[in-house]
């Protein structure tokens, strides 16, 4: 141990010659030779240890969790006007991938906003006006049911296509934006291939969005079993499949080239390259 001074003090050394060997993690070993007289008192020159060479490798803002639960948390005060729900689209230079659990955050997050339910309760009103399906009737009790049918379908779609198979298959459910940096045609190609195209979570890469379209032919089906008897058909439940996909790329769209002027509490940077 050091002196209140900071120096290193060795008593009772034998004379003839020494050897001093410094050495501390993170900085190079310096070495120092010399002889002591018999009775002598030898200050030594300071010795200065340089930093070690080579790379570095310091990580800042806790672990990979904790960064994408941060970035999750950004994307939960997206909205557009202010009020509408943006939660599913980043605006971040290379954003983090998100665990199952931030998927599973975003997914329930997003089935029980206010502004969502809304959305469904006068979804139902413009199906009852217009009598669709019509095995649901009329009165209290088919606007319920019609009701039931469209938040049915947002939950299932949701968590199915942006929680429960991203997880599993490790594929990101969000949207990545490009911005003005990009050419025209590389945003419009980007955005429109949305509903057709995922990064995956582990490399990085963009390969198929098996997520969402199994996902999408997944909630087909199950919206298909709690449709009325008369109403349900083969060819209804591919054009929904479909719809659900053709929908993917309109958001897209959407997303590039709209949204995000209208959107609050977006970063100023612009996404990850496609």
């Amino acid at each position: 141990m050091s002196g209140n001074n900071g120096e290193f003090s060795f008593a009772d050394v034998p004379a003839g010659p020494f050897h001093l060997r410094v050495t501390a993690p993170g900085f190079d070993t310096q070495q120092y030779w010399g002889q002591i007289q018999p009775g002598q008192a030898l200050l030594v020159p300071p010795i200065k240890l340089p930093v070690t060479g080579g790379v570095t490798e310091v990580n800042v803002g806790g672990s990979p969790e904790e960064i994408a639960q941060i970035e999750v948390k950004q994307e939960l005060q997206q909205r557009v006007f202010g009020f509408i729900p943006n939660f599913y689209v980043t605006y971040t230079t290379d954003p983090p991938p998100l665990f199952a659990k931030q998927k599973f955050n975003l997914a329930w997050k997003s089935v029980i906003d206010p502004v969502t339910i809304a959305g469904v309760a006068f979804l139902a009103g413009v199906y009852q006006a217009s009598d669709t399906p019509g095995g649901y009737g009329q009165g209290a009790e088919g606007y319920g049911r019609r009701f039931g049918a469209a938040y049915g379908d947002v939950v299932f779609g949701t968590f199915i296509g942006s929680a429960i198979l991203p997880s599993v298959l490790h594929q990101d459910p969000r949207y990545f934006y490009l911005g003005p940096d990009y050419s025209m045609k590389k945003r419009w190609e980007h955005a429109l291939a949305n509903s057709v195209i995922a990064r995956n979570d582990r490399s990085k890469k963009w390969e198929p969005n098996y997520s969402g379209i199994i996902g999408s032919f997944a909630a087909a089906g199950i919206s298909y079993t709690y449709l009325p008897a008369s109403d349900r058909t083969t060819g209804l439940y591919l054009e929904d499949a479909l719809v659900r996909l053709g929908e993917s790329s309109v958001a897209g769209i959407l997303q590039e080239f709209i949204l995000r002027k209208f959107t609050s509490h977006v970063p100023k940077q612009s996404a990850v390259s496609p």
